[in-house]
């Protein structure tokens, strides 16, 4: 299976996630509650994600991976750009995934994300 149709996957298992398509059909917009974690498009045919970042890290991932660059079309300090080009371990890019899932259900409202936390399990949320 493709890297993009994997990152597909694991963007659709995450607890409530949604796909969305609100900027057109070439660019995927993943949601939990209405609030975007991650889209997913494609330049050149080269698939590419982008996730919420804690800042500091952020800075982190781009000296670490060449694939990881600011967020395109995005607050440059609290979201990355991956490039889905097999360079990075697919293990990190679901780490990144989670971690961006992980900072938007947080900065939910209190009464939304305990729902969350009760149907889903705070393990599932937050890992």
């Amino acid at each position: 299976m493709s890297t993009d149709k994997i990152v597909r996957n694991y963007l659709l298992n995450k607890p409530d996630a949604e796909c969305d398509f609100p900027f057109g059909p070439d660019v995927e917009v993943y949601k939990v509650r209405s609030k975007m974690f991650a889209t997913l498009g494609y330049e050149d045919d080269l698939a590419r994600i982008n996730l919420k970042c804690d800042p500091d890290e952020a800075l982190i991932l781009r000296d670490m991976f060449d694939a990881v660059l600011p967020g395109y079309h995005m607050n440059k300090k609290h979201w990355n750009t991956v490039l889905l080009d097999d360079s990075i371990p697919m293990s990190e890019i679901e780490r990144q995934i989670d971690m961006s899932y992980r900072l938007v259900v947080k900065s939910m409202k209190k009464a939304e994300r305990q729902m969350l936390e009760v149907k889903h399990g705070s393990d599932a949320l937050y890992r």
